[in-house]
Parts: C-alpha cells; sequence; structure tokens
C-alpha cells in the first residue's frame, strides 16, 4: 500500500529571530500606550466626579403652590357641600387662601357655587401679594369661572380709598349710586357709565349691610351682564362680582343670582 503524506494548506510563516523580536516589541509598546489610556480615563473622570461633587447645589426650598394659583379641577371635587342647597359648594375663605387675609386686611368670607366650576390664576400684580399690608389700590382676592355659566371675583378695597373714616360702614361712605361709581370700573375692568347701572338695593344681614347691585354692561371686559354686592368691614370695602356674556345670561340668570345672594363677609 502507498502511503500519501498530507501537509497543511495554510501557508507556513517562520518568522527570523529579528522580525520576532520587532513584534514582541511592537506589542509591548501598545499594551504600555493601551494601560497609560485607561489609567489616564480613569484618573480625568476621577477628577471629573470630584469637581462636581464639590460644586455648590442649588438650594431646592419644596413648599406648596402659593393658593393663589388655581386648581386645574372642579370645585365640586374639594368643596364641602352647601348646607342651604346641597346643588351648590360652599366656599369659605381663610387666611391661607389669600396674602390679604393672612394680613389681617380682609375679613373671612363665603358663597356658594356650582361644583362644576374651577378656581382661576390671580396675576400676581392684580393679587396684592406685592403691596400687602398696605396696598393703596384695590386688588383681587380669588376668581373663579365656568365656561358654560359665568365667572366670579372678590375684589378688595383700602377703606382709605373711599373715605377718611376708620373703621366706616358701608353707609358712612355714602349711598349705593356713590359707592359703585367709586368701584365701577373693577366691576367692568373698564369704565362703568351711570346707564349701565340698572338696579340698586340694600340688604342687611345681621349687623352688617350690603349693597346690591344689577348692570347691563354692554363694553365691559368681564361681560355684559354683572351683578356685584358689597360691604365695609374693618380697614376695607370687599366687593363680590358675578359675570356673564349673553349666552350665559341666558342659561345661568337665576343660578348666578343665587351666587351672588349668598356672599357674606
Amino acid at each position: 500500500m502507498t502511503t500519501f503524506a498530507f501537509t497543511s494548506l495554510l501557508p507556513l510563516t517562520v518568522s527570523s529571530p529579528s522580525s520576532s523580536s520587532k513584534f514582541s516589541a511592537f506589542h509591548a509598546i501598545r499594551a504600555s500606550l493601551d494601560s497609560e489610556y485607561v489609567a489616564s480615563r480613569h484618573t480625568l473622570r476621577r477628577e471629573f466626579l470630584k469637581g462636581v461633587a464639590l460644586m455648590p447645589l442649588p438650594l431646592v426650598v419644596m413648599r406648596e403652590p402659593p393658593p393663589s394659583h388655581a386648581r386645574e379641577v372642579e370645585v365640586g371635587s374639594f368643596l364641602p357641600p352647601s348646607p342651604s342647597d346641597p346643588s351648590f359648594v360652599l366656599f369659605k375663605a381663610t387666611p391661607k387662601d389669600t396674602p390679604a387675609l393672612r394680613a389681617g386686611n380682609v375679613q373671612p368670607y363665603k358663597f356658594i357655587l356650582p361644583p362644576t366650576w374651577k378656581q382661576a390664576r390671580v396675576a400676581n400684580i392684580l393679587s396684592g401679594n406685592y403691596c400687602q399690608p398696605k396696598c393703596a389700590e384695590p386688588w383681587v382676592e380669588v376668581k373663579f369661572e365656568d365656561e358654560k355659566q359665568g365667572k366670579v371675583q372678590v375684589v378688595a378695597s383700602p377703606l382709605i380709598r373711599l373715605t377718611n373714616k376708620p373703621n366706616a360702614s358701608i353707609e358712612d361712605i355714602g349711598s349705593p349710586e356713590k359707592l359703585i361709581a367709586s368701584l365701577g370700573p373693577f366691576v367692568t375692568g373698564n369704565t362703568l357709565d351711570p346707564d349701565e347701572l340698572l338696579e340698586t338695593s340694600v340688604e342687611k344681614i345681621g349687623d352688617q349691610t350690603y349693597y346690591k347691585y344689577v348692570l347691563e354692561t354692554p363694553y365691559a371686559l368681564t361681560g355684559t351682564h354683572n351683578l356685584a354686592k358689597a360691604t365695609a368691614k374693618g380697614n376695607t370695602v370687599v366687593l363680590f362680582v358675578v359675570s356673564a356674556n349673553d349666552k350665559q345670561w341666558q342659561t345661568s340668570e337665576e343660578t348666578l343670582k343665587a351666587v351672588l345672594n349668598s356672599f357674606e363677609v
């Protein structure tokens, strides 16, 4: 039998001693460079993290948003039902609600609302937040609104703006017509013409006297229909304004009148 010897088909590379040593030297240099590169990266990372650790961090103070910020939910989800009419909810202002209440410049007030309404944001420039405890001009306390029915707002005015008599009653300030002539722009958002005042009345609740108004205001920024109720207590006159456009008024007139009548300081 003939025996065949098979050799590998792969080329055989025979390195000379000089080429082998050059190859080994190349690997040694490369390994050294790789080692230095890795070490330098670790050093840079350590220095970076050390620098971050030493940097002063901003002070973050966790606190509740100001009560003047609107809640983007229906008031029926967080206000209790009105004891006099469960189809409404009752809003009772407390010192945590506005800067003026906290400063004691406004006495707590209350009124009812349909449960579908939402609280609206009051801009800081209008809220009186910047001028408490001594404000020279009227400011907005709170606002609530409903796209289909209308809106309400509580406006507070320093008593000194209307009379020099301290702790004056609303009767001391003057007649209903005289008061609304001074505060009318805060009802309409711009101006008030005497012809726009349709009706005035006086209401007594306990020892507190209220002036009530029905206005038709075609050029008002607040709406073509405005109802208002005002009283004086302490060093402040408080004005409650209920506003609606023509469409809202047609469907919600009785509801808006009920809201107005519920207001008390």
